[in-house]
């Protein structure tokens, strides 16, 4: 038995990334509530790593108005079928010009699931080659660059990277000891 059951159902907003719906739900005791759900594929987020560099991309965030350090990270809306090991080698090529010569699946991690249903699966590049960037239209303004992991973590715990993903995802793969 599910502890909240949806007794119905509606699509509040919808665009090609996402939908957002309200659901009524009943609680086991019999209350009755809402739950706005955000519907959202599943992403990929990349660890790009060789020897003691992280390669980072930076990009504006129109959500909270600035420009943020991140990992690589993101999904093909044309191609929702495509494995996510597919993914996550074009994503790193797109965003920063890298191709990785070994990508190893690390974890699937759920981003927000107070009120989303998105997770994302985390992957570590290494033996990276240099190629060209492919940048989507989305992407414009997205810079690369490299940083030690010792200014990487710094960065995290100074503030200059706020990406939950981006810090969780390193803190996953700290904590399995591929990083």
């Amino acid at each position: 038995m599910k502890e909240i059951e949806t007794v119905g159902s509606r699509i509040a907003y919808e665009n090609k990334w996402m939908k957002v719906r309200e659901d009524k739900i009943r609680r086991t005791s019999g209350a009755e509530g809402i739950y706005g759900v955000v519907d959202k594929p599943d992403f990929v987020a990349i660890i790009p790593i060789e020897k003691d560099t992280i390669h980072l991309v930076e990009q504006y965030r129109y959500p909270v108005g600035g420009r943020y350090w991140e990992l690589p990270q993101g999904s093909w809306e044309e191609n929702d079928t495509a494995e996510a090991s597919e993914v996550a080698v074009g994503e790193l090529q797109e965003e920063t010009g890298l191709v990785a010569g070994k990508i190893d699946y690390i974890g699937h991690i759920y981003q927000a699931y107070g009120y989303s249903n998105q997770g994302f699966h985390l992957f570590v590049a290494t033996e990276l080659k240099r190629s060209e960037q492919r940048l989507d239209q989305e992407e414009e303004g997205l810079v690369t660059s490299s940083f030690t992991l010792r200014e990487f973590e710094s960065m995290i715990t100074s503030g200059v990277i706020k990406d939950a993903t981006t810090i969780s995802a390193y803190g996953y793969a700290k904590l399995k000891g591929v990083v």
